[in-house]
């Protein structure tokens, strides 16, 4: 049985989690809600790296066989790193993952969050595109090469979608305080003619609802977290991952007295862990109450 590491700046991240677990409900989790340092759209390139590499290490420590980076502003930054320092080949840098895993795993596969302008483009009719991201993913060379590849004659506007990640982080998913805030950000797009939105940051799935009533039901909304979780199923086939083995085995996490309560990088935080189903394990670097609120509500959506 293998363990899926999943983490985002939030718990955002538990939009792609969703998903993944509507394919995947027998496998193990451990969700990293790096919640003390949230929001990351306007972190350094290099603080978001050295957060990636810590979240890493820890997920690692706790049986991670394949890690998700369920956060788009995270995998414009990090990805590339990552896999150049964990997915390495034997010829590569596998003694820390080696070291970490206790000789379990010498490398570790990453999933990404794909800019969705591809779907977009071959949906829109008006010819015109939003996007709706952080200015960390806008900024991105990864989103920056997507979109130039795949828009075409397609015009592609954006907009950073101001106070989404709070709201989200927040609880605040709906009524008059999420509609005024999502109408400032997402009303110049539709000014603009779009009618294929993308969202382009694991937490605005959760606004989704307050998105299409003011998008109107003539704009499709694109949430790009399905598409991640059929690579990820993908990659996990080809990395032998994917047990046919049924029997009723999950991992013996540790009481949350006895695991580590410090994320050593220079910016240590408290560790905060809940176990709401004996497969899945949720950690936040800040208090839990984000997690815990929006949980409850992603596995009554499944």
């Amino acid at each position: 049985m293998a363990t899926i590491g999943i983490f985002d700046s939030g718990a955002g991240g538990l939009s792609v989690f969703r998903e993944i677990y509507r394919l995947l409900p027998g496998q193990d989790y451990v969700y990293f809600s790096d919640n003390a340092c949230c929001p990351y759209g306007e972190k350094s390139r290099d603080f978001i790296v050295g957060r990636a590499r810590t979240i890493t290490d820890f997920l690692l420590a706790q049986g991670a066989d394949i890690i998700v980076v369920a956060c788009n502003t995270a995998t414009a930054a990090a990805i590339n790193v990552l896999r150049a320092e964990y997915s390495a080949s034997d010829s590569g840098p596998a003694g820390h993952v080696m070291e970490i895993t206790g000789g379990r795993r010498g490398h570790v596969n990453f999933i990404g969050m794909e800019p969705a302008v591809k779907p977009a483009a071959a949906l829109t009719r008006t010819g015109v595109v939003g996007v709706l991201a952080t200015a960390g993913t806008l900024g991105g060379q990864k989103y920056i090469r997507t979109r130039d590849a795949y828009a075409g004659s397609v015009r592609v506007v954006e907009h950073i979608g101001e106070g989404f990640v709070e709201l989200v982080e927040n609880g605040c998913m709906s009524g008059p305080e999420a509609e005024r805030v999502v109408r400032a950000s997402l009303q110049p797009l539709l000014d603009a003619g779009a009618d294929v939105i993308v969202l382009g940051c694991t937490h605005y799935p959760f606004l989704s609802d307050v998105i299409s009533r003011i998008a109107g039901p003539s704009v499709s909304i694109i949430n790009p977290a399905p598409a991640v979780a059929h690579h990820l199923i993908e990659v996990m086939e080809s990395d032998g991952l994917l047990s046919t083995d049924t029997s009723d085995v999950h991992p013996s996490w540790q009481d949350a007295g006895s695991m580590p309560d410090s994320l050593h990088d220079g910016n240590s935080v408290a560790l905060h862990f809940l176990m709401p189903h004996r497969n899945i394990l949720l950690c936040s670097s800040g208090a839990p109450d984000a997690i815990a609120r929006l949980f409850p509500v992603v596995m009554q959506s499944i």
